[in-house]
């Protein structure tokens, strides 16, 4: 990334951050934030604690420039990667923001690069750049097997091919979006002729686009209805489309968890602090104190799993890795943030529900633990064509 020279304008926070080199694996120095990372950091911190709710979103994307992390500078970008958008994300995870980062400048960005259109880069890029297109990815569909299949093998909506471009037909769920209805629209889906799976853009707004109530209120997801609907082809090599996604959404994610989790052990800690019982503030004693420990230990396993996923741009194990890990980690720490809050711990007046949603719903995000432990199995030559079964890293 280029230094701005003296007679430029002053940078945004994020526009300070210098990206790693996406082919350094991960080291134990590249697991401390930069103080460009630091600074990142505070930044988007100070922004959530000024702007609650979706209202972050402007000041993030205009004062700091978190929607241009992950794209190109000749696009409008700041060239990052996976690091400093796990800056951000950690950050996010700590206020539950509701903003549309994850799906706009971590799915619909990773998904456009990865697909590697370059008319569709120039077109897209600079508006999801500066904030002022949201992007989406439709992705997810229902799976007989679980809540949502994430894996290529799971989609099933059809692309069929006119001779006027491709009509889409299917059904997606669990569409990452904002409160309105996104800008710009993605989908996977596989031609009518061949079966093989490709990225579209969608040209024609869905037959039906609905956001949902969920447990998790703190997350806007959608589903969508494809009906013949208009779209135009990006990536003809799909399957290797979303594998890369797939690793950017896991890697992101996880650095949500691991910020989400650290914020509820703050909160915790501070509660058995203030709460006495029999004289005596709960916090003093042993069985608390050993409860606190091994949740101290969960975070920062799992804090050190994210950057480590996040340093080695998103390496498809450490990714896998990163997501089974870090969603145990958080929904553990959630379920002992009730419990060592007691009856209040259980109160809509409180946080500690939110925290307990956010991470039961982010564990089912893009596929459960055991599926990505099998992931990671196979990316390390276990499972299928690799002598071993994954039941032996069932225990990661």
């Amino acid at each position: 990334m280029n230094v701005p020279t003296p007679a430029a304008p002053p940078a945004s926070p994020a526009a300070r951050v210098s990206p790693a080199s996406p082919a350094a694996p991960a080291s134990p120095a590249s697991l401390v934030p930069t103080a460009e990372q630091d600074a990142l950091r505070d930044a988007v911190r100070a922004v959530l604690a000024r702007h609650p709710g979706p209202a972050a979103w402007g000041p993030l994307t205009e004062g700091v420039g978190v929607a241009a992390l992950a794209v190109p500078e000749e696009y409008g970008g700041l060239g990052c990667g996976p690091a400093e958008t796990g800056v951000v994300m950690a950050e996010l995870g700590r206020a539950l923001s509701p903003v549309p980062y994850l799906g706009s400048a971590v799915l619909t960005v990773g998904a456009l690069l990865a697909a590697g259109d370059r008319a569709a880069l120039a077109r897209h890029l600079p508006g999801l750049a500066d904030g002022s297109v949201v992007g989406a990815l439709a992705w997810a569909e229902d799976s007989p097997g679980g809540p949502g299949g994430w894996q290529s093998g799971d989609l099933v909506a059809r692309a069929r091919d006119t001779g006027s471009g491709p009509l889409l037909t299917g059904a997606k769920r669990y569409v990452l979006t904002g409160p309105d209805r996104p800008g710009l629209l993605l989908a996977f889906a596989r031609a009518a002729d061949t079966g093989r799976l490709g990225l579209y853009e969608l040209t024609a707004p869905p037959a039906e686009f609905t956001v949902r109530a969920t447990m998790d209120q703190t997350r806007p997801l959608a589903s969508l209805t494809l009906d013949r609907t208009p779209a135009r082809l990006l990536g003809a090599d799909g399957a290797a489309v979303l594998d890369r996604v797939l690793d950017l959404a896991c890697t992101a994610l996880a650095a949500e968890q691991a910020g989400a989790a650290a914020r509820a052990l703050e909160v915790t800690v501070r509660h058995v602090k203030e709460r006495v019982q029999f004289g005596r503030p709960i916090g003093s004693f042993q069985a608390v104190k050993h409860r606190l420990a091994d949740l101290y230990a969960a975070v920062e396993t799992a804090r050190a799993l994210a950057l480590a996923a996040a340093a080695a741009d998103a390496a498809p194990a450490l990714a896998a890795a990163a997501a089974a890990a870090c969603s145990e980690a958080f929904a553990h720490v959630a379920g002992e943030m009730i419990q060592l809050h007691g009856g209040i711990g259980i109160t809509w007046e409180h946080e500690a529900h939110t925290f307990f949603k956010r991470a039961h719903g982010s564990t089912q995000l893009f596929g459960p633990p055991a599926a990505h432990r099998r992931r990671l199995a196979t990316h390390l030559g276990y499972g299928p064509g690799g002598g071993v079964g994954a039941g032996g890293l069932m225990g990661l």
